[in-house]
């Protein structure tokens, strides 16, 4: 199939990935109203066609916390990605840092953070979940400021795991047995390709930041048993500022939808927010990110960096989210989608069609720069 979109991505990753793998990067919680308002609200904002402007000169580069970037977008963390491809995390902060765009690594991601770290040009940004296991998660600052990353990214919304019924009925949350084991194996057999590059030429295969924790090689089990037992109810604004103190670098909270939960990152010391609903992957039945971020960036958008994501599928909708209040935007499915359907050579194209989509929705626009993109092209 001839990639041209996003979509087209998605529909590679389909066909190559077993379905316990697809369905958990693909799906949302519940009945996945959340997860269908992030696309379909977002391509519902309407842009004004300008004409007779001179765009011959497009500049998409930008500066986001800190960082100088060829386009406002970085890739966002997405757990597991090392899944999709051989050594995949990797293979997409490679992509990323050749387009100019910043990697964030997940703190669930299947290559360590020393093994991203190694193996590419500039530091990366790393996103951290506060688990009941605090010696960890101090390690994890410790690893992440040693290594020189940037920017830290701190997940909110995830006090406990959303229901997803797609990783019940693929197998992948089925209860722990024979049977279910033998589902995902079959289902990796069906795919010979992913099975060969992921599931032996990826070979060993471990969950990095969170390997050592075991006696023994770790698996996709013990991730879902590990991560269960580890989310914290528990944490509070105070358990934010604790961090902020002990985090030598710039500071986003992600996972914010409200205006005052908004206002009390900005009061918490935070740099930056990330407004996000997980992707539609925790509370069903909330708000959609494009209705969530005008209020949120009346709110605090002159007192912190606001970056976005959730239903972002290509250039134009990350035009549309710069214009509804974003500095940037994190892209998500849609990287992983390409990793798993080409690899680091899919990420690399991905970002040449979002830069490609993006000059024309700015070139008709009228908008020559990205500080140009906001509610005046709003129609």
């Amino acid at each position: 199939m001839r990639i041209a979109s996003v979509a087209d991505f998605r529909e590679a990753a389909r066909r190559r990935l077993p379905r316990f793998l697809f369905d958990y990067i693909d799906g949302g919680s519940y009945a996945e109203v959340t997860l269908r308002r992030n696309v379909a609200d977002l391509a519902e904002v309407a842009l004004r066609q300008r004409v007779l402007r001179d765009v011959s000169a497009l500049d998409l580069s930008t500066e986001i916390l800190g960082q100088k970037l060829a386009l406002p977008v970085a890739l966002g963390p997405v757990g597991l990605s090392g899944m999709y491809a051989r050594r995949g995390e990797v293979q997409a902060a490679r992509a990323a840092q050749a387009a100019g765009v910043q990697f964030t690594l997940s703190t669930v991601s299947c290559c360590s953070l020393d093994e991203v770290a190694a193996r590419t040009d500039r530091p990366i940004w790393f996103q951290l979940y506060i688990t009941k296991d605090r010696g960890f998660t101090r390690e994890m600052l410790a690893r992440a400021a040693g290594h020189g990353c940037p920017v830290l990214f701190f997940t909110v919304d995830l006090p406990v795991p959303g229901s997803r019924y797609r990783d019940v009925h693929s197998g992948l949350h089925a209860p722990p047995g024979p049977a279910s084991q033998a589902r995902r194996l079959l289902q990796a057999l069906g795919k010979p390709g992913w099975a060969w590059d992921v599931g032996v030429r990826g070979r060993p295969h471990s969950l990095g930041n969170v390997a050592h924790l075991f006696d023994r090689q770790t698996n996709l089990l013990d991730f879902l048993k590990w991560s269960a037992n580890n989310f914290d109810a528990t944490l509070t604004w105070k358990d934010i500022e604790g961090l902020r103190a002990s985090w030598p670098g710039r500071f986003v909270i992600k996972g914010i939808l409200d205006p005052e939960d908004a206002r009390a990152a900005a009061d918490a010391g935070a740099d930056g927010i990330v407004v996000s609903n997980h992707g539609g992957r925790q509370l069903d039945g909330v708000i959609s990110t494009a209705r969530a971020l005008p209020a949120i960036a009346d709110a605090v958008g002159d007192r912190l960096a606001i970056l976005a994501d959730g239903g972002v599928r290509s250039g134009l909708d990350v035009v549309r989210m710069l214009a509804l209040g974003a500095d940037g935007v994190l892209l998500g499915r849609a990287w992983a989608w390409a990793l798993a359907a080409e690899g680091g050579a899919g990420v690399a194209r991905l970002l040449e069609i979002i830069e490609a989509e993006m000059r024309v929705a700015m070139a008709l626009t009228g908008t020559t720069k990205v500080s140009g993109m906001d509610r005046s092209i709003l129609a």
